[in-house]
């Protein structure tokens, strides 16, 4: 049996890998399907993390943190989680894809979120070809073109700033004339002679072609008319969508889950089942930031160590 398994391989897990193991405990297996690393290795640009005065992007920003969490003896196995079980006995059954299951004593939950669907037509079928919520993946395709971004948070803000730099010019387009992201970091957006907000206004439509793929969007104005903007690409950042599937029992989850789709945890990150703890932007009222997440498996795992020698 492990004594603790960790679901997710972002900074919250690999955090929670680092200190478990440290801390004694020899049976640790962080299950990631991919390589580890989680959402920040899509990023253009990490340059707030403390300590961390380099500015870089996020993969390289990520690239050291798998060989300093496993130092201690954390393994990290290829496989997705389907889902996890609590047993009459207080330990649980996690199955991996393909049927395969571990027991555990302990289970931290680190699955972060992805990111939500704007909505708008043709999004779904130019998704890929055209349409794109990764700017770092996607923003050389665009070298010296035009491109639209939509959304009016931290991450739409930087990474229209990103693109900026790559693109010829970057529109902007936000349902709001006022914006959530960091004041400093909208400055630099205003400031951006590349940068055309288009403010109060929404996307009715992408439209194109399946082999060209997109030709242009369609924004509809605060008056009500139409604007189109005959751009190749646009990228989407309107959110982030929770994923909870794993501690799902049928239609009930084995913990409480907030209206959000977050998991309701207290200040040690351990939720309403014993035992089980969750971590980054999984946890209520998390503030999506790498400082935090990394915090968060700290935490879980001191709290899963105390909770695994209260069981002899």
């Amino acid at each position: 049996m492990l004594d603790v398994a960790i679901i997710g391989g972002g900074p919250a897990g690999l955090s929670a890998g680092l200190y478990a193991t440290r801390g004694g405990l020899k049976n640790v297996v962080m299950f990631e399907r991919g390589m580890p690393g989680g959402q920040i290795t899509s990023s253009s640009e990490m340059e707030n993390y403390p300590g961390v005065a380099t500015v870089m992007d996020g993969m390289s920003f990520m690239a050291p943190w798998l060989e300093q969490c496993t130092r201690f003896g954390l393994k990290h196995e290829m496989a997705g989680v389907e889902k996890v079980a609590k047993n009459s006995d207080g330990s649980f059954t996690i199955t991996l894809e393909g049927g395969k299951t571990e027991q555990a004593k302990a289970v931290i939950v680190c699955t972060g979120s992805t990111p939500k669907r704007a909505g708008f037509k043709g999004e779904d079928e130019f998704f890929g070809k055209g349409v794109s919520t990764c700017a770092t993946c996607d923003g050389f395709f665009y070298k010296n073109k035009e491109v639209a971004v939509l959304g009016g948070g931290d991450t739409a803000i930087e990474e229209a700033e990103y693109l900026s730099r790559i693109c010829s010019k970057v529109y902007l387009i936000h349902r709001r004339d006022t914006f959530r992201a960091a004041p400093s970091s909208v400055e630099k957006v205003k400031k951006n002679e590349k940068i055309e907000l288009i403010l109060n206004a929404g996307i009715e439509e992408v439209y194109g072609d399946s082999t060209a793929g997109v030709k242009g969007v369609k924004i509809k104005l605060a008056d009500g008319s139409i604007r189109d903007l005959v751009v190749p690409g646009i990228f989407t950042f309107v959110g982030l969508n929770v994923r909870n599937e794993v501690l799902k029992d049928g239609d009930n989850f084995i913990c409480d889950i907030l209206p959000t789709g977050q998991v309701k945890v207290d200040l040690k990150m351990q939720t309403s089942t014993p035992g089980l703890f969750a971590a980054g932007d999984l946890r209520q009222d998390a503030p999506k930031q790498v400082v935090s997440a990394a915090a968060d498996g700290a935490v879980a795992a001191l709290s899963a160590m105390s909770y695994i020698e209260s069981l002899h």
